[in-house]
C-alpha cells in the first residue's frame, strides 16, 4: 500500500454576501492548510471493485467520500482497476476542518496518479466539485482566496504561523447552521488587499457560539490567550502565534474537556510535498 496525506484546513476568513436562488450561499473566505492530516492508504487491484477498509464509524458507505470519489473517478476514466483504500482519521467529523473533502479530493488526486489516468488538476477539481464545494482547493493545494460557494481560487501567499486547534466534544451541523435564520447574509463584498494576513471574521461565529456551548466555552478559553477564531462552521476554535514555544506553552494549559492539537500553517498542500 502507498501512504497519502489528507491534511486539514482553516478558514481564516469567511464571509457570506448573499444566497442564491438554488438555496447555496455566496462566499468570500481564505482557505489555509495545516501540516496536521488523515492518512489514507491505497492499494490497486486488477479488478474493478472499491473496497473501503477501516470505515468511519456511523458513516454509510453510501455516504463515505473517500468510497464515492474513487467511484467517480472509476466511472469518469472507464478504468478497468479497483483499489483497498484504508484510512487513519486524525480530524474530527464536524469540526470545520475539511476532513471529509480532504479525503475525497486526496482520494481523486491518488487514484489518478496510480490508476495513470493523466488527469489534470482542473479537471480532478471540477470533478471535486460534484462531491463538495470545499474539495477543490484541496485538489488544488494552494492557500487560496475563495469565492461562489467556495470553488472559486486565486492563490494567495500568507504568513505561515503556528496555530493551535482547540476541537471541543461536539460536532456543528453545517446545513443547520446555514438555514439559521440569524446568519449574516448581507456581507459587504470586499477585495483580498482587505485581508493581508488572511485573517478576518467569520460570520457563522455568533450563530455557532449561541447554538453550541461546547464551542463557546472552548472560544472563551482560548481567547484568553490570543484572538479566537471559528473554522468554516465550527465546531474548532483556532489561534495562531509566532513561535512553537508560545503555542505550546498555551497547549500545555488546555482543560482535560477538550482536545486539540499544534500545527503549522501551509501554504502548499502536504498532499504535494
Amino acid at each position: 500500500m502507498t501512504k497519502w496525506l489528507a491534511p486539514a484546513k482553516l478558514n481564516l476568513m469567511l464571509r457570506i454576501i448573499g444566497q442564491r436562488a438554488d438555496g447555496y450561499h455566496q462566499l468570500q473566505t481564505i482557505f489555509q492548510f495545516l501540516d496536521y492530516a488523515d492518512e489514507l492508504n491505497f492499494e490497486i487491484t486488477q479488478n474493478t471493485r472499491i473496497k473501503r477498509l477501516d470505515l468511519i464509524p456511523n458513516v454509510d458507505l453510501a455516504d463515505d467520500l473517500i468510497y464515492k470519489a474513487a467511484l467517480l473517478l472509476q466511472k469518469q476514466s472507464q478504468t478497468k482497476q479497483g483499489a483497498k483504500i484504508g484510512l487513519n482519521k486524525k480530524l474530527p467529523i464536524g469540526g470545520g476542518l475539511g476532513g471529509g473533502s480532504s479525503n475525497a479530493a486526496t482520494t481523486l488526486v491518488a487514484l489518478n496518479q496510480l490508476w495513470n489516468l493523466h488527469y489534470s488538476t482542473e479537471k480532478l477539481a471540477q470533478l471535486g466539485l460534484k462531491l463538495g464545494a470545499d474539495v477543490p482547493v484541496f485538489v488544488h493545494g494552494f492557500a487560496a482566496w475563495g469565492e461562489g460557494i467556495g470553488e472559486k481560487l486565486q492563490s494567495i501567499q500568507l504568513p505561515e504561523p503556528w496555530f493551535l486547534v482547540v476541537i471541543p466534544d461536539c460536532q456543528v451541523s453545517t446545513q443547520k447552521v446555514f438555514l439559521n435564520s440569524d446568519l449574516t447574509r448581507d456581507s459587504i463584498p470586499k477585495k483580498i488587499s482587505a485581508f493581508p494576513d488572511g485573517r478576518g471574521k467569520n460570520d457563522c461565529l455568533q450563530v455557532v457560539l449561541e447554538n453550541y456551548p461546547a464551542v463557546a466555552d472552548a472560544f472563551n478559553w482560548l481567547n484568553q490567550y490570543a484572538k479566537a477564531s471559528l473554522t468554516g462552521t465550527g465546531a474548532c476554535i483556532f489561534a495562531s502565534f509566532e513561535s512553537q514555544n508560545q503555542v505550546l506553552k498555551v497547549f500545555k494549559q488546555l482543560p482535560t474537556h477538550f482536545s486539540g492539537f499544534i500545527a503549522k500553517g501551509c501554504n502548499q498542500s502536504p498532499l504535494y510535498r
